[in-house]
């Protein structure tokens, strides 16, 4: 018997939660179900879980709180539910760390397919040891402050960033000389948003090169691999605690 992948529908409609687990079940999935935050933490604590279908607007905590206190402490994929069809409510939830988004109504095939984008890209990225959110980073002697959220040249001066070119930064340090695609680097940044724009990954790229490379030209930092995406060359260590 081959691997199932362990999904928990959070969603108050009883309902949906039902309707979701005999389709994702009968589709080769595992699934647990949970009405509130409280029992999807306790789920959380209770089994691995590979992906978590959360709904956006529920009585109590809502589904962009649980969505951004998830995201703090775990990198668990999310796909968010939503009745609001604005780009801003997507973008929200987006924002706060959600891989992706099905609006309500939904035909369970389109969540199905969501779902397994979702999980293969997540399975493809190598595992990495989680870093802590105060480290500090250094490579080509160049210093990347987490707690910060502070990039210094190897003079010491400050490199104004905005907050997704820092993101997209860290991304790039977390998996140093590993080929990462489009999705992979956005998924990592959490700055899925970007994909509503054509190309928006790789304009957030150019405007990093031109603040980190000597000559944004020919990049010698954040390099292209036809076909693939982008591939941060320099080694990347963790700054020791003194």
């Amino acid at each position: 018997m081959g691997f199932e992948p362990h999904v928990l529908v959070v969603d108050d409609d009883r309902g949906i939660r039902e309707l979701l687990s005999r389709y994702l079940r009968k589709n080769g999935l595992r699934v647990d179900v949970a009405a509130n935050g409280r029992e999807m933490e306790s789920r959380l604590s209770e089994s691995k879980i590979d992906l978590v279908v959360l709904d956006r607007v529920m009585p109590g905590e809502d589904g962009l709180t649980l969505c951004r206190d998830l995201r703090s402490h775990s990198r668990v994929p999310i796909i968010m539910l939503t009745l609001l069809g604005a780009d801003t409510d997507r973008i929200s939830g987006l924002q706060m760390g959600a891989d992706d988004y099905v609006q309500k109504p939904f035909n369970p095939e389109e969540l199905l397919a969501r779902i397994r984008a979702v999980l293969r890209r997540a399975n493809e990225l190598p595992l990495q040891a989680a870093l802590k959110k105060d480290a500090v980073l250094r490579f080509a002697g160049w210093t990347l402050d987490l707690g910060q959220r502070r990039l210094l040249t190897p003079a010491g001066a400050k490199v104004a960033l905005t907050d997704g070119e820092f993101d997209l930064l860290v991304a790039f340090a977390e998996h140093p000389q590993v080929p990462l695609s489009r999705d992979q680097l956005l998924d990592l940044a959490r700055g899925r948003e970007a994909a509503a724009f054509d190309r928006g990954i790789d304009m957030q790229i150019t405007r990093l090169r031109r603040k980190i490379e000597a000559d944004p030209a020919e990049p010698e930092f954040i390099k292209t691999i036809r076909n693939k995406g982008y591939v941060f060359t320099p080694k990347v260590f963790e700054q020791a605690n003194v």
